[in-house]
């Protein structure tokens, strides 16, 4: 079968199973990657032998870091830790849009999953607020924020593949200082927009303390250690000789282990088999997409079909194009960056765009259209208590107009930067 129909029959299968029976991504994504391989005229041996090949490589990739943070998320729940940190900002930053968006935007990061953080910060926003117009605002700009951060920062498990396979010469603090800025400055635009929407949610109002009652007893500097020793790990780093590929294990295994001991025994033994648990469903979900990915990659796609598209559109709309069909079909920002990054890997995109556009491309892409089969909007959806349009309104649509300036920023980086 032509490889371009096989993979329109594929996106359209896991995107039917994905909104019908609602199962873990894992199952679609093996199911999809199966049947992309007979229709691409493997044998059914060949094809499970490149699903277990592609398995394995993500999950040598992913599954440390993956657990790290979430074992770091659990025992800070466990020891109202995630309410310290809150509180600290808020000791700094007044306002709750800011806090909401803020803590979103700087949990997503270390915990490795911008659901997790929204997951860790929802109790809190909760209780932030009694209006429910107020805080459901608070609890958009916690989603939104968490997904700036996790699309633009590395690391992240949305960046860790894309860097991987198109940073070239560049090194992640190069890298890092165009997104940070940006993420920090799109941050400001999604409150502004949120300002601009739902003014009434920025009035001044009755507002309960994240913190302890008692008033505010200083920096809970337990909370914010694991995150402090994942900083200060970055430049130690470097001294031991590490590539980026080792830097991210040893950074992230160094904040578990400062959480795990730190951590009071009971909340220990609690908080890492409930983050084994949440972990492991992140990394078999991102196995998946390794999965699929992988046997595409091999499958000859892309030098074929997304050669000819390139042909077709300007290059540099491939990359974006390509990860906004892929996020549509399954949701998942991660597995369309896995996915992405395999199989754009191959093609003529790589070396006729500069990495850190290239990059932005693919993440401002995954932004675009984050409607039904993104299992963060029925989270959000099911949170607010909003109804669907709404909930469009609130998180699809300012995601949305994320991932554009995104797309924006990277082609004025290629054209008037980098060339």
């Amino acid at each position: 079968m032509d490889l371009l129909l096989a993979f329109a029959l594929t996106l359209a299968l896991i995107t039917a199973v994905s909104l019908w029976f609602r199962i873990s991504p894992f199952f679609t994504l093996i199911g999809g990657a199966i049947l992309f391989g007979l229709l691409s005229g493997l044998t059914l041996d060949a094809t499970i032998l490149r699903v277990l090949t592609g398995i394995g490589k993500m999950f040598g990739a992913f599954g440390i870091i993956i657990l790290c943070g979430a074992v770091i998320a659990k025992l800070l729940q466990e020891q109202d830790q995630t309410r310290q940190i809150v509180a600290d900002i808020h000791h700094v930053v007044r306002h709750p849009p800011f806090i909401a968006g803020l803590s979103g935007y700087l949990l997503a990061v270390p915990i490795t999953c911008s659901i997790t953080a929204y997951v860790m910060l929802y109790p809190i926003l909760d209780r932030l607020e009694k209006d429910v117009a107020k805080r459901n605002t608070l609890l958009y700009l916690a989603a939104v924020g968490s997904i700036v951060s996790y699309m633009l920062i590395y690391p992240t498990p949305v960046v860790i593949p894309l860097f991987s396979a198109f940073s070239g010469g560049v090194n992640p603090f190069q890298f890092d200082a165009v997104a940070v800025p940006l993420s920090l400055a799109i941050l400001a635009a999604v409150i502004l927009y949120f300002r601009i929407a739902r003014p009434e949610a920025f009035l001044e109002g009755e507002a309960e303390q994240p913190g302890p009652a008692g008033g505010y007893a200083g920096i809970h500097w337990r909370a914010w250690a694991p995150f402090i020793v994942i900083l200060a790990a970055i430049p130690l780093s470097f001294l031991l000789g590490l590539s980026h590929g080792s830097m991210i294990q040893f950074i992230m295994l160094a904040g578990a282990l400062t959480a795990i001991g730190l951590a009071a025994p009971d909340a220990r033994s609690k908080g890492m088999t409930q983050g084994a648990k949440h972990g492991g469903m992140i990394i078999f979900d991102i196995c998946g997409a390794g999965a699929l990915g992988y046997v595409i990659e091999q499958s000859g796609f892309a030098e074929g079909t997304l050669t000819q598209l390139s042909l077709i559109v300007p290059i540099i709309l491939v990359p974006f194009l390509f990860a906004a069909l892929i996020e549509t079909a399954q949701g998942s920002r991660v597995v369309t960056a896995v996915i992405t990054a395999g199989v754009l890997a191959k093609t003529p995109v790589m070396n006729s765009i500069h990495p850190i556009p290239l990059i932005l491309l693919i993440s401002g892409g995954a932004c675009i259209i984050s409607y039904v089969t993104d299992p963060y909007f029925w989270l959000v959806h099911r949170t607010t208590g909003d109804d669907i349009r709404t909930v469009v309104n609130n998180y699809t649509l300012p995601v949305a107009l994320a991932g554009v300036a995104i797309f924006i920023v990277a082609v004025m980086l290629e054209y008037l930067v980098f060339r």
